[in-house]
């Protein structure tokens, strides 16, 4: 087995190292790495419905959706990543006790009574600090988990909170539980370093032959290159969401205006506009001028001001609009 240590916090970068290790080595590997603080959404939600949006731009927070399944999770420093990516096959569920083996065995050692609990959840006293993923390709598999180690918990909570009754759709929808960091857990102090010395330590002795692997320039060109194709784009990481409805309210000094949208494929296929707002032109010629348009604050942006969105809705701010969009 090779075990690898990323060198990058750049998310699209590291979860575009995952694909590339799956898709193209030949030999078992074990991944660690960490990220700047990010948003990493499950391969078949709907990106926009698992984040607070307003606030991951204010934040510039990296949004970018993984090859696997499940729900949206928050990244930071204090948070490491870990990915075991074999070249078996593990269609059963024995695969999340496996691989989240020496994960439990290093907390044990240190004398933390962490558990796997469900299906893919690590727990310390009912508290969750680590979920899990999972994907089977061409005979190979790709297992994947967090670890709360001293995340900032805070963020976590601003960044994934959302108003669901703006959404409606059918994508996977992600399961919040109250978390915990392992760092509250530890009879000792102790920094992320030393942690990830003992996680690949253990690594290294449940498989005898794990050697370590730094990536080549090779390598990194052409991680990169599926960061700038895939990783980094919005069409992976947005556009690729399942089609939904979203339906927002906003109080205005012209008054309330409500935004009903149907997007597929992060696109607006239609939109329609209601409140209490005073208008003398008809407000289908601004819905019309949003059907077809991405759907990203900088494409709302540009559409309003197009459409001289001041004509429709009097003295408002453009900022408000382009908020009640999302």
């Amino acid at each position: 087995m090779l075990s690898i240590f990323s060198p990058s916090n750049y998310a699209p970068f590291n979860i575009a190292l995952e694909e590339y290790i799956f898709t193209t080595f030949t030999e078992d590997c074990f991944l660690l790495y960490i990220n700047q603080p990010c948003i990493i959404v499950g391969r078949f939600q709907n990106t926009i419905a698992e984040i607070n949006y307003q606030w991951v731009q204010e934040h510039d927070i990296p949004v970018v959706r993984r090859l696997t399944g499940g729900g949206a999770v928050f990244h930071d420093l204090g948070n490491l990543n870990y990915s075991f990516l074999m070249q078996t096959d593990e269609s059963d569920n024995n695969g999340f006790s496996k691989y989240t083996a020496p994960i439990l065995a290093v907390l044990h050692d240190l004398g933390v009574p962490a558990r796997l609990e469900g299906r893919n959840d690590l727990t310390i006293n009912g508290l969750k600090f680590s979920g899990n993923a999972r994907m089977g390709q061409n005979g190979k598999t790709l297992q994947h988990g967090t670890i709360l180690f001293s995340s900032h918990v805070e963020s976590l909570n601003r960044a994934l909170k959302v108003n669901p009754i703006k959404f409606s759709d059918k994508a996977v929808k992600s399961v919040r539980a109250r978390v915990t960091n392992v760092s509250d857990h530890l009879p000792q102090p102790m920094k992320l370093n030393d942690f990830i010395a003992l996680v690949r330590a253990k690594v290294h002795s449940m498989y005898p032959d794990t050697k370590d692997y730094y990536l080549t320039i090779d390598d990194r060109e052409k991680v990169q290159a599926l960061v700038d194709s895939k990783y980094d784009c919005w069409d992976w990481n947005f556009g690729k969401s399942p089609q939904y409805n979203l339906a927002n309210a906003i109080r205005t000094e012209s008054g309330t205006i409500e935004f009903y949208l149907d997007v597929s494929n992060g696109i607006i296929s239609s939109l329609r506009i209601f409140g209490d707002f005073f208008s003398t032109r008809d407000l289908s010629e601004l819905e019309e001028l949003f059907s077809g348009v991405e759907h990203t604050p900088e494409r709302v942006r540009e559409v309003f001001e197009k459409g001289d969105y001041r004509a429709y809705f009097g003295p408002v701010d453009l900022q408000e609009l382009v908020k009640g969009m999302f």
